[in-house]
């Protein structure tokens, strides 16, 4: 089966690539947007690859590159009320949200920032760098994630 490339969006004061590779694996929850929920319930497959991508910083940047371990299953923090993400309206036998497990695998020599990635010819149209995409979880194609791993690994040198 043919491995799938995702962006996952992370706010790094709340969870950063750094944290990942402490933690080596986590649960990536707290995701309350029904397209980004489908991602993560219906695609992303054990063994995909994804762009650790850190949001709401200055400049937002790819910072590594993490795996899904584990495929979807019900978000436990939705039925947790002290959580930061609950949805107690959420029926336990028919959860509405969806976590999958992600391993860290490469922080990346240097972040590969949004300018940057707006700079590449190869990454023009990028759902990424489209208007409105707020989406926390979506695919990229195969070619966008080589070309972002190779721009973080030439940062580095």
């Amino acid at each position: 089966m043919p491995t799938n490339h995702w962006i996952i969006k992370s706010e790094p004061d709340c969870y950063s690539i750094d944290d990942l590779r402490r933690d080596k694996k986590t649960y990536w929850d707290g995701v309350r947007n029904f397209q980004a929920r489908n991602f993560l319930r219906d695609s992303m497959k054990k063994g995909d690859l994804c762009l650790f991508y850190h949001s709401s910083v200055n400049p937002p940047h790819a910072a590594g590159i993490a795996e899904v371990v584990r495929e979807g299953y019900p978000d436990p923090t939705q039925f947790d009320p002290k959580s930061d993400h609950p949805d107690l309206e959420s029926d336990p036998h028919n959860p509405r949200w969806f976590v999958v497990d992600i391993a860290f695998r490469k922080k990346f020599p240097k972040p590969v920032s949004v300018e940057d990635i707006k700079k590449n010819p190869k990454l023009q149209k990028m759902r990424l760098l489209q208007r409105g995409n707020r989406l926390s979880v979506f695919p990229v194609s195969k070619e966008e994630f080589d070309a972002i791993g190779r721009m973080g690994e030439k940062a580095g040198r």
